[in-house]
């Protein structure tokens, strides 16, 4: 990997901080929103979000420490030229991803549209062999097609079982192709719903449980409530909140070996700040909980 130091970086640190060869994070930006078919815009999400770090307090008041000290290196946007079909858009994820790992850096891929994680998973199979993916989505993306295509972001989910075990948590809207599907009792599929949540206080341990040692996570921010995170492509009532969400993840952070993640869906709203900056704070927390609780 080649390294550029960019003017405008996660969390604006300091360069000896987000510099490549010292940095244990890599963030890639991957800006392609082609086959989104309600609220376009995720394409702006990477830079909101980049954006939005630029202003966080780098001392975590949770976790009592500086997480950015890890290292955390902001590589250049991935390029898109217009149209790009979701396989290209695949294609180049899976080779930034498969150079990050390769690097023996963690990645962390912003969307963009949640197709793109086909190609990190894809890239973190070939690095790891036996792992999982914990799917965190309002949508059960299980249709085998979509809009005349097998890589709508719609069908993420369904495409990610061809490639390894997955749970799918928070999920509350089904339609009746992926009921069918999920009668057929797949078994490389466990799904803890919001009425799932509801009705079990232990649902957290199961679905950690459900995991395999090595977990790569793909956020979709429409699983959180819209009255926190409005700014999505599909919002969908009745998602997490910020304290329970977050506390989910530091359970699996502790139970499992995280070997990366993306937070996708963004499609940020000019003026409208609020939502950028909770996904930044996401980002910027979740790899607390990986790098500094287990010290």
């Amino acid at each position: 990997m080649e390294e550029i130091i960019l003017q405008k970086r996660f969390g604006d640190i300091s360069e000896e901080c987000a510099g490549l060869k010292k940095s244990k994070v890599c963030i890639i930006q991957a800006p392609y929103d082609e086959t989104l078919t309600y609220i376009k815009g995720a394409r702006k999400g990477p830079e909101a979000i980049i954006e939005a770090s630029t202003n966080m307090e780098l001392f975590d008041d949770e976790l009592q420490a500086e997480t950015y000290k890890i290292g955390i290196y902001t590589a250049p946007p991935l390029e898109f030229n217009a149209p790009t079909t979701p396989e290209k858009a695949i294609a180049n994820v899976k080779d930034a991803v498969k150079e990050v790992f390769d690097a023996g850096k963690f990645p962390v891929l912003l969307g963009g549209e949640h197709s793109i994680t086909v190609g990190a998973v894809k890239a973190a199979k070939e690095a790891f062999n036996e792992i999982s993916v914990l799917h965190l989505d309002a949508h059960y993306d299980l249709r085998d097609e979509y809009n005349g295509s097998k890589y709508n972001h719609a069908c993420v989910a369904r495409r990610l079982v061809k490639i390894c075990p997955i749970v799918e948590v928070g999920v509350r809207n089904l339609s009746k192709e992926e009921k069918d599907f999920l009668d057929t009792s797949p078994s490389d599929v466990k799904v803890i719903s919001v009425y799932d949540i509801l009705d079990s206080p232990d649902w957290k341990k199961e679905a950690s449980g459900a995991l395999k040692d090595n977990v790569y996570i793909t956020i979709d921010l429409d699983v959180l409530d819209p009255a926190i995170m409005p700014s999505v492509g599909t919002p969908e009532p009745g998602g997490f909140g910020w304290y329970e969400f977050m506390d989910f993840l530091k359970i699996v952070t502790k139970d499992k070996k995280i070997i990366g993640f993306d937070v996708v869906e963004l499609s940020p709203k000019e003026g409208f700040i609020a939502p950028d900056f909770l996904a930044a704070k996401i980002i910027y927390r979740l790899l607390g909980y990986i790098f500094n609780s287990k010290k």
